[in-house]
């Protein structure tokens, strides 16, 4: 089971891929986890998750580690079919508990009261082509592979 979770291909599409999802994601998720780029750090967006958006705390939990652990592991090439199947549950429920009452496009110019859900589906996208396509090139999933083929 392990190695259909990390087999991959060599290749440089999905390096692209899976790189840029976890790039994009990881100051959203430094933010919630840490304090960087501006966020309020862990404590505070576990509060402001559960009390202003109303999620349940194993909900909140799962919302800032999936974006800050889940965009590392990406970077790396690990486990990548499994993170990213976590980050498309994730932005699925964001579209739906936060974005859809705004329409599609993004709230690039403030006229909007939120955001639309245009960057979410960009990011399930990307997701959902490494949950199908694995990692790439250059992961630890392939060397990891490469290991468990020596055994």
């Amino acid at each position: 089971m392990i190695r259909k979770i990390l087999k991959t291909k060599d290749n440089w599409g999905q390096l692209i891929a899976r790189l840029t999802l976890g790039l994009v994601l990881f100051p959203h998720g430094a933010q919630k986890m840490l304090g960087l780029f501006g966020g309020y750090g862990y404590t505070a967006t576990l509060n402001a998750l559960t009390n202003q958006m109303q999620l349940s705390w194993i909900i909140a939990f799962l919302v800032i580690k999936i974006e800050f652990f889940g965009a590392i592991f990406l970077i790396l090439g690990f486990a990548s079919r499994i993170w990213s199947l976590a980050i498309v549950f994730l932005f699925i429920g964001i579209i739906f508990t936060a974005q859809m009452e705004h329409g599609f496009f993004m709230n690039w110019f403030g006229a909007q009261k939120g955001e639309g859900y245009e960057y979410s589906l960009l990011i399930i996208g990307l997701a959902i082509t490494t949950v199908i396509n694995g990692s790439g090139k250059f992961s630890l999933d392939t060397q990891i592979i490469k290991y468990l083929n020596k055994k």
